[in-house]
């Protein structure tokens, strides 16, 4: 598949109807992922000027982990864009929530989005969906720190460890990616957008952490800690390099915050 133009976002078009059947599974059905694609490329591309990088770095095929930062609501729409001119088909982690409302819930279950089932007794079922769709070869999105960060300056917060612990526990490369300008398009705690006059949203995805190191330890611990770290400090210099800016060296975390 060839790569896409960088930075003006060159297209590269995914056949729908070449694609292998081990390679559909991992995607929407032919209907839906059409639906998406109509409506939300347009869109994209009216309100939203482009500058794309790393697109060689994301595998074309097998299970994928991409960890991104996380800047606004609308960015899981932008990223998949970027994502599907790479040739893959992302799988977004959802709040449950959701899935509930009418038509939308129904439009988002069969885009094969995961549902998060947060504070209950199938808080854990999301992972393991996750898990099932790596080892099926899908390309599952993880925001690593849960939700858009607190960070004052909106550098990546501290993670939890659910990408690291999958990424282990499968053997799935994981490739960091970070983003910037979703924050002006559709500000947190905002609900309108601001369409006018156009965003421009950065985005480059780097090269596959080396998790290598942490390859047959226990799955617990300072190891996911660690590994997690590993995900979040390539994602935050990656950040770094589209700000020009020197990232802070200690990720912020609200907790602390919350204690100060």
């Amino acid at each position: 598949m060839s790569q896409p133009s960088e930075p003006t976002g060159g297209e590269v078009q995914p056949s729908p109807a070449g694609t292998p059947a081990s390679r559909r599974s991992s995607r929407p059905p032919r209907f839906w992922e059409f639906l998406a694609v109509v409506i939300v490329k347009p869109l994209s591309l009216l309100f939203i000027k482009r500058r794309w990088r790393g697109g060689e770095n994301v595998p074309r095929k097998g299970g994928l982990i991409i960890a991104a930062n996380h800047l606004s609501w609308s960015d899981p729409v932008l990223l998949s864009h970027y994502l599907y001119n790479t040739g893959r088909w992302p799988v977004i982690l959802a709040k449950s929530g959701i899935f509930k409302v009418p038509f939308l819930g129904h439009a988002v279950a069969q885009l094969r989005a995961i549902p998060v089932h947060r504070g209950s007794t199938e808080a854990t079922q999301s992972l393991k969906t996750a898990e099932e769709r790596l080892r099926a070869g899908g390309c599952i999105l993880f925001y690593p720190e849960g939700t858009i960060t607190r960070d004052p300056e909106l550098w990546p917060m501290a993670a939890k460890t659910g990408a690291a612990r999958l990424a282990l526990a499968t053997g799935v490369p994981v490739v960091p990616i970070a983003h910037w300008g979703a924050q002006e398009l559709l500000p947190y705690g905002e609900k309108k957008p601001r369409l006018f006059p156009r965003k421009t949203f950065h985005v480059l995805a780097g090269p596959p952490v080396d998790l290598s190191k942490y390859q047959g330890q226990p799955l617990r611990g300072s190891v996911l800690r660690d590994a997690t770290a590993d995900i979040m400090a390539a994602v935050t210099d990656l950040l770094a390099e589209i700000r020009d800016e020197k990232a802070p060296e200690v990720p912020y975390d609200p907790k602390n915050a919350a204690q100060g």
